[in-house]
């Protein structure tokens, strides 16, 4: 993905795609990408060995559960999970969130399975 002197509107960016769980790249900072997902029901418990994860709510409403609980993220909120620490996002409406993580993370991290998909660069 090229650096780019325009800025990244999200609503912009978020209108572009409908599929669920797919990690779309709308930018680059450093090693990092900035990702834009839209989630509904429940994903795979995982963990990232390696790296932190940063996952912020854009619109609608998210529950990360941990194996000692959970947090519920609004709109505007965002939580970093701990390299490993298993977790499993839920939502029960639409839901698009932000994630910050090192390029080339995998989305299932060390689960693997049906779900697990490359992120995709969305111009």
């Amino acid at each position: 993905m090229s650096r780019s002197t325009v800025p990244v509107n999200l609503a912009d960016k978020l209108a572009q795609f409908s599929e669920l769980w797919s990690q779309k790249n709308v930018a680059v900072l450093n090693d990092y990408e900035v990702k834009l997902a839209k989630l509904k029901g429940e994903f795979v418990w995982h963990a990232h060995e390696d790296t932190d994860e940063l996952i912020m709510v854009i619109s609608g409403r998210l529950t990360i559960r941990l194996r000692d609980g959970s947090v519920v993220l609004e709109p505007g909120e965002l939580f970093v999970i701990p390299r490993g620490v298993e977790h499993c996002t839920v939502t029960d409406e639409e839901t698009a969130i932000l994630l910050l993580e090192p390029a080339g993370t995998i989305n299932t991290g060390d689960a693997g399975g049906a779900m697990t998909k490359a992120a995709e660069i969305l111009n």
